[in-house]
């Protein structure tokens, strides 16, 4: 009974049992407060009506405005808000083109109403989207239709009657459009595919960035301050641009249908995203040595949903909007939805995700100079 309690006692077990509670109080608290905000913060996504048409479409666009339940923008041209959908800066236009009263006042005619879609967006997003459009649909159908469709009609100097008659065609006038934009491939896997590349290469990361801070430490007093630390930054840089091959060889070989060109830049940007991930958690693997599991744990939480690829930035609580600036996997996974799919702000991401290998780099230099061994002020000067 003594051995068995010495046992339980032991450091790995009572470790072990920490790294239970912490990763259960930790897993349950991030992820209930962040996914608190589908669909709570639904109404923050963002819809661009472009109106051409300056009679009966001009009241259905002030009532479309009114009664969206999202942030509703109005005033920009039909090219202006097609790319700000590529930019998923929007993440719906509804176009009514100018010849919209014309066909709505004349018989045998369908009046055109056009819905644009950004579908390299998160599921999320694009289904809620789509069922949008089914509702505005049914709704100028119908309530529109009976309730002012007459009064416009006739306000438009038409005869009562035929105002009357053309009322009750409404119904089936319009002629709703659905324009998908930066198609994804049909399947889950291919809607979070950008998530999937992004996780496995940020947990490799995680595990790496233990291993070769431990190395650098091992070897500082052979190698010396300055060899130690720029050696293992060499082996980073190595790791980091080979290693993503397994797993996007993996995805590209089972999905199909993409470039050469594609399958390099998509391998390029998870290189760059494996080396600030590795330096960013270096940091507090140097600053808490074997305690920085908890701080990097914690951080990938957060960052899981931060990335982008199952709610917007708009659609965030403030803490993870906020987080997702310096995001690592945010910048990634926004590129790779550009990249695989189609979207606009590439180089933006693309920036924000070497700033923070940048920035992770000199942190880490810093964090590894006070905390190695024989630490002295003049260290700085040393290394440099």
């Amino acid at each position: 009974m003594n051995g068995f309690l010495n046992f339980m006692k032991s450091k790995a077990v009572i470790g072990g049992l920490t790294m239970i509670l912490f990763y259960q109080v930790a897993f349950i608290a991030i992820f209930m407060s962040g996914y608190s905000a589908i669909p709570k913060n639904i109404d923050e996504l963002k819809v661009a009506i472009v109106n051409e048409d300056t009679q009966a479409g001009k009241e259905i666009a002030a009532n479309l405005q009114k009664e969206l339940p999202f942030r509703v923008t109005t005033g920009a041209s039909l090219e202006q808000a097609r790319e700000e959908l590529n930019d998923r800066d929007v993440h719906m236009v509804i176009h009514i083109p100018a010849n919209f009263t014309e066909k709505l006042s004349q018989q045998n005619q369908k009046a055109p109403i056009d819905f644009m879609i950004n579908q390299s967006n998160p599921a999320t997003v694009t289904s809620t989207m789509q069922s949008v459009v089914t509702q505005i649909t049914g709704s100028l159908n119908q309530q529109f239709a009976v309730q002012s469709a007459q009064g416009i009609l006739q306000n438009l100097n038409m005869p009562e009657e035929q105002a009357k008659q053309l009322a009750a065609e409404i119904p089936t006038k319009l002629a709703p459009s659905t324009i998908n934009i930066n198609k994804v491939p049909a399947g889950m896997h291919n809607q979070m595919a950008p998530f999937f590349l992004a996780m496995v290469s940020y947990v490799g990361a995680m595990i790496f960035s233990m291993m070769v801070t431990g190395a650098t430490r091992a070897y500082t007093p052979i190698l010396g301050r300055a060899k130690a630390f720029w050696y293992a930054q060499g082996v980073n840089a190595l790791v980091a641009f080979f290693s993503p091959l397994i797993g996007l060889t993996i995805y590209f070989l089972i999905q199909g249908g993409y470039e050469a060109s594609v399958f390099l830049q998509v391998w390029l940007v998870h290189a760059l995203e494996l080396f600030a991930a590795i330096e960013f958690m270096s940091i507090f693997c140097y600053l808490l040595k074997d305690a920085a599991i908890f701080a990097n744990l914690t951080l990938m939480l957060f960052q899981t949903i931060s990335s982008g690829a199952v709610m917007t930035q708009d659609m965030m609580p403030a803490l993870f909007r906020w987080i997702s600036h310096i995001s690592i996997m945010y910048y990634t996974v926004q590129t790779d939805f550009s990249l695989l799919f189609g979207g606009g702000k590439i180089g933006e991401n693309l920036l924000g995700l070497a700033g923070m290998a940048i920035a992770s780099l000199v942190v880490g230099q810093l964090a590894y100079l006070f905390v190695s061994p024989g630490f002295k002020k003049k260290a700085l000067t040393d290394a440099s």
